[in-house]
């Protein structure tokens, strides 16, 4: 029986039918995951050294894991990467403006409370912005 907003769909996965229930709006998504398993599975089943069904299954779980761990791991490297360059871009910007209204970045021209205040800031803000990556 079916769920409100859910709808069954028959897939075929390396010969066997499966009936699959998933949201409305999801079947392309669904039917592009069947497509990637099937392939995963038939590749290993034609390699010819697992005749398995459930083992075939199991490799072909694992090497997607696999793939999609390497993507999140590329992504998080791409985003720590743009992170850093929007901070030193900042930095830069910051700098130049300071710099523009005759200030100087020079630590000993700044009394010790404020640049332990200063100081403290920036440990807090890294605290915040390391949970989530995010300032808001």
């Amino acid at each position: 029986m079916n769920r409100p907003g859910f709808k069954q769909i028959e897939v075929q996965i390396m010969g066997q039918s499966y009936l699959l229930s998933c949201p409305d709006g999801g079947e392309t998504a669904l039917l592009d995951a069947v497509e990637r398993v099937d392939t995963a599975m038939c590749r290993i089943r034609d390699a010819g050294k697992v005749k398995a069904r459930d083992r075939i299954a199991v490799l072909a779980s694992l090497n997607l894991a696999f793939e999609l761990s390497q993507l999140e791991r590329k992504e998080a490297e791409r985003e720590a990467e743009q992170q850093q360059f929007q901070a030193s871009s900042f930095a830069q910007a910051e700098g130049s403006a300071f710099a523009e209204a005759g200030g100087s970045f020079e630590q000993d021209a700044i009394d010790p409370q404020t640049l332990s205040r200063v100081e403290d800031l920036m440990r807090r803000l890294d605290q915040t912005l390391d949970k989530d990556g995010r300032l808001l």
